[in-house]
C-alpha cells in the first residue's frame, strides 16, 4: 500500500458528492430513488459488519470491504448478474434461504466482477490510521471520549464520506463531534492544525443529519427499498 495518501490511487479516486449521489439509469428504471439508494448501501454496510462478526475479522477489513462496495455502487447498478446456484456456501448472515447461497467458484466469479468494477484500484486509506495520533496530540485520553470517537469513525462507513473526503479530515470531524458532545474545548488545537474547519464542520453536520434521519427509517421502508431490486 502506498505510504502517502496524497500520492495514492485513493486520493486520485475521490469523488464529488454529486458523483456519489447519482443513481444508475438501470436502477432508475426500477423506481429506485436516491433515498432508496442510500438506505440500500447503509443496510449492506450493516450486513457486512454482521458477517464480519461471525468470521471474526478486524474492523479495518470490514471498512475496506465497505469502501469497495460503495466504490462499486458509483460505477454499477445495484443488481448482481444472475448466476447458477448449486452446492451452497452461505455468505449472507443469519439467512438460510437457498437464493442467497453460492458455490465457491461463483463467489470467485463475483470477486472478479468487483475487481473489474473497481478498475483494480484496491488501495484504501482509513481514518483509523491518523486517529490515534490526533487523539494523543489533542490531549484526549479519557476512555469514554476515546471510545466515542472510535465509534463515530466506525459509523462514517454507513455513509459515503470515505469516497468524498480525505480520511484524516473524517477523523478530525469525529473528534470535533466528540469534543462538542463531551464539552471539551478543542478550539485551540484545531486552530493549530490549520485545516479547513468549514469542511470539518460540514462533515460533522452530515454525520449528525444521518443519525437523525436514520433513526426514523422503519423496517417497512427498508424492505420497500430492497423489493425494488427484485426482477
Amino acid at each position: 500500500m502506498a505510504a502517502n495518501f496524497w500520492t495514492s490511487s485513493h486520493y486520485k479516486q475521490l469523488l464529488d458528492q454529486e458523483e456519489v449521489d447519482m443513481v444508475h439509469p438501470l436502477d432508475k428504471e426500477k423506481g429506485i430513488t436516491l433515498e432508496d439508494f442510500k438506505i440500500i448501501k447503509t443496510q449492506m454496510t450493516i450486513y457486512i459488519g454482521i458477517l464480519a462478526q461471525q468470521v471474526k475479522v478486524r474492523q479495518r477489513v470490514v471498512a475496506t470491504a465497505v469502501a469497495y462496495m460503495r466504490r462499486v455502487y458509483t460505477r454499477c447498478n445495484s443488481k448482481a448478474d444472475a448466476l447458477p446456484r448449486k452446492q451452497p456456501v452461505d455468505f449472507r448472515p443469519n439467512d438460510s434461504d437457498e437464493k442467497y447461497r453460492y458455490e465457491i467458484k461463483e463467489i470467485f466469479e463475483m470477486e472478479m466482477k468487483i475487481l473489474e468494477a473497481l478498475n483494480f484500484y484496491l488501495v484504501v486509506f482509513h481514518p483509523y490510521r491518523s486517529l490515534p495520533q490526533f487523539l494523543q496530540d489533542a490531549g484526549i485520553n479519557d476512555i469514554n471520549m476515546t471510545q466515542l470517537t472510535w465509534g463515530l469513525v466506525n459509523d462514517t462507513y454507513k455513509m459515503d464520506l470515505i469516497l468524498v473526503h480525505p480520511p484524516h479530515i473524517i477523523a478530525l470531524a469525529c473528534i470535533y463531534i466528540a469534543s462538542v458532545y463531551r464539552e471539551k474545548d478543542s478550539t485551540a488545537w484545531f486552530e493549530e492544525l490549520r485545516v479547513d474547519m468549514n469542511v470539518v464542520k460540514n462533515i460533522s453536520m452530515e454525520m449528525l443529519y444521518f443519525y437523525e434521519s436514520h433513526r426514523l427509517i422503519t423496517e417497512e421502508r427498508i424492505s420497500a427499498a430492497f423489493n425494488k431490486l427484485k426482477p
